[in-house]
């Protein structure tokens, strides 16, 4: 099979096609024929330039890059429902025991041994992908491939984030960068289950198409009575921030409404939060860390794509699986909004009759 591959790491120029031999499915796998391939800003381009939190677990190369994608099932292994065969699949890149505490009570994102696909195994940057059948979800009719590839790297952990914030019908959600691949569906999704959104960023004008109340812009002098004077008197509810920028910390907070949530799932830096804990119990606000999304919110979040919601369209940006090394480029360089998915070319989206 073509695969792209990298022999170390360094500059997206390290990318490479190769032909690697095709995988086989084993007890409890299926084969996935890729159609299209998310390219993650740091599970791909950070572990590509050797950058934490994942490139220290590539232990071998040359090494397959990829983590979430969507295609057809090409063959299945033992034990495995043969119905699957040519179904058009969405797939989650995370892989668990099954075994442990906390895969036994539903909180597979918790599992000691969670692992990923294109990290501690070679991903979806190739024309074929073995993964554990559970991974799978079948994609229902009216998305494409690109779509489904999407929300499967998006949509399982902007479920995730809005239930434990508990974003719904009435409620104030603020996101942060949501101009990027996971806050941009983390908007409509909110939105979708009922909630007025508002964004903030450095550069509104980026969130055209996006089903929000309000966007400000995170460089103006007053971002806290703007913040204040779009989430009305009874203030935020949740903050689903990925960034950790101690100075957005600071302009949010005061507007936040009594028991209010802050979830986060990931963070620009390293650097500290300047976090008082009069700040939370006196208002009963909580700060939650949410990994990634289990089972049950990826159940929930393809069960709202079959009732009609779908990844903002603009923010879903198909480019030749060639182009990975444009790809890596445009990301590391802040030049790409929302999802970049590599399409695999010879990969049909008629699903099977």
């Amino acid at each position: 099979m073509k695969a792209i591959v990298m022999d170390r790491f360094g500059p997206p120029g390290v990318l490479r096609t190769a032909q690697l031999p095709d995988p086989e499915p084993g007890p409890g796998e299926v084969r996935v024929r890729v159609g299209a391939a998310t390219v993650s800003r740091t599970k791909d381009v950070a572990a590509r330039a050797g950058r934490p939190p994942f490139a220290e677990r590539i232990r071998t190369f040359p090494h397959v890059l990829g983590t979430e994608h969507a295609g057809l099932v090409d063959a299945v292994g033992e034990g495995v429902d043969t119905a699957l065969l040519g179904a058009r699949v969405a797939v989650s890149s995370a892989l668990t025991c099954g075994r442990c505490r906390y895969c036994v009570q539903g909180r597979e994102e918790a599992c000691p041994a969670f692992r990923l696909l294109g990290v501690h195994r070679p991903g979806s940057y190739a024309e074929f992908t073995v993964v554990p059948a559970v991974n799978v979800q079948v994609v229902p009719d009216g998305i494409t491939l690109p779509q489904a590839a999407s929300l499967a790297v998006n949509g399982g952990v902007a479920s995730a984030q809005l239930a434990v914030g508990g974003a719904g019908p009435d409620t104030t959600v603020l996101v942060l960068g949501a101009g990027g691949a996971l806050g941009s569906t983390v908007a409509a999704l909110a939105a979708f289950r009922g909630s007025r959104v508002i964004a903030l960023g450095r550069d509104p004008g980026r969130l055209a198409g996006l089903p929000l109340a309000a966007a400000i812009d995170s460089g103006t002098d007053d971002v806290t009575e703007r913040l204040r004077s779009a989430a009305g008197p009874d203030g935020i509810d949740c903050v689903v921030d990925n960034l950790g920028d101690g100075t957005l910390w600071d302009a949010y907070l005061p507007a936040l409404a009594r028991a209010a949530v802050v979830v986060v799932s990931g963070a620009l830096t390293d650097d500290p939060v300047p976090l008082r804990f009069r700040q939370l119990y006196l208002h009963s606000r909580s700060v939650v860390g949410v990994r990634t999304g289990n089972r049950t919110h990826r159940d929930n979040l393809w069960s709202e794509v079959s009732a009609g919601f779908r990844p903002p369209e603009d923010f879903v940006q198909p480019t030749p699986w060639d182009r990975a090394v444009d790809a890596h480029t445009r990301i590391e360089a802040g030049r790409a909004g929302g999802q970049i998915v590599l399409e695999f070319p010879g990969v049909t989206e008629e699903p099977r009759r």
